[in-house]
């Protein structure tokens, strides 16, 4: 069933603490966030991810592992960073790490990939 809210899971916690220890890990080579390199740049959100968010028609939340609700974090525990799709019949995962790693940080990649899996989902029937 077509979702009707997506959730894009950063693989780092938010607050302060989180966001800089990612930061701290990013510089040092100890992390990474595929989902992370395609919607921020150097330091803010990329204009292009705005455009994108906006042009969906569906509501996309972006939350830290820290903050997920816990069915979402029960769903994605250890297969972060990925975006789910939530729909009347629950929750599925749309785009997983190595999805996310493909896009090389490119937010038209992304969402071509993105509006493949929606449409996947589009049409799949629920067994």
């Amino acid at each position: 069933m077509r979702p009707v809210t997506l959730w894009g899971v950063y693989h780092a916690n938010g607050g302060l603490v989180g966001e800089l220890t990612y930061v701290i890990g990013k510089l040092r080579g100890t992390a990474h966030c595929g989902l992370c390199d395609i919607t921020h740049g150097s330091v803010r959100v990329k204009p292009k991810w705005k455009t994108l968010e906006a042009s969906l028609g569906i509501p996309f939340r972006l939350v830290h592992l820290n903050e997920q609700p816990p069915r979402l974090a029960a769903l994605t525990q250890g297969s972060t960073p990925c975006v789910v799709g939530e729909s009347e019949d629950g929750l599925s995962v749309l785009l997983g790490p190595e999805d996310l790693e493909a896009c090389g940080g490119s937010v038209d990649r992304f969402g071509e990939r993105l509006g493949e899996a929606i449409e996947a989902a589009g049409t799949s029937t629920a067994t």
